[in-house]
């Protein structure tokens, strides 16, 4: 949703991270595919319109794309059960984070999945 997106770009702005966003899934896998070199990691999340964050991070884990297999792609969902950490792994997602964020533990995964 438009405001939670904003509010987590605004955070992470203010910790000098640059935030790009996409409105759904597939414009997602465009902008990867188009400009993916500008990106370090992709926080991902999980329902979105046209295309689930799922599907996205299976066709950018599955594309020809350079990055493709090692970009950090971290899940954000409000679901926090085990079996939603299973899903976003088994599509490809490195990480996850549950709604509502917990900005220092946000930051922690981006430093984990950043500075391996």
């Amino acid at each position: 949703n438009e405001i939670n997106r904003e509010i987590a770009m605004e955070l992470l702005k203010m910790t000098n991270i640059t935030v790009d966003y996409a409105e759904d899934g597939k414009e997602a896998v465009d902008k990867f595919m188009k400009n993916g070199d500008r990106y370090d990691l992709i926080l991902m999340d999980v329902q979105m319109p046209v295309m689930d964050g799922y599907e996205a991070t299976e066709l950018i884990r599955k594309s020809s794309h350079p990055r493709a297999g090692t970009i950090p792609i971290i899940a954000m969902t409000a679901n926090s059960f085990k079996e939603d950490s299973d899903a976003a792994a088994q599509a490809g997602m490195t990480g996850f984070v549950s709604k509502p964020v917990d900005m220092a533990y946000l930051l922690d995964v981006l430093k984990q999945n950043l500075y391996k």
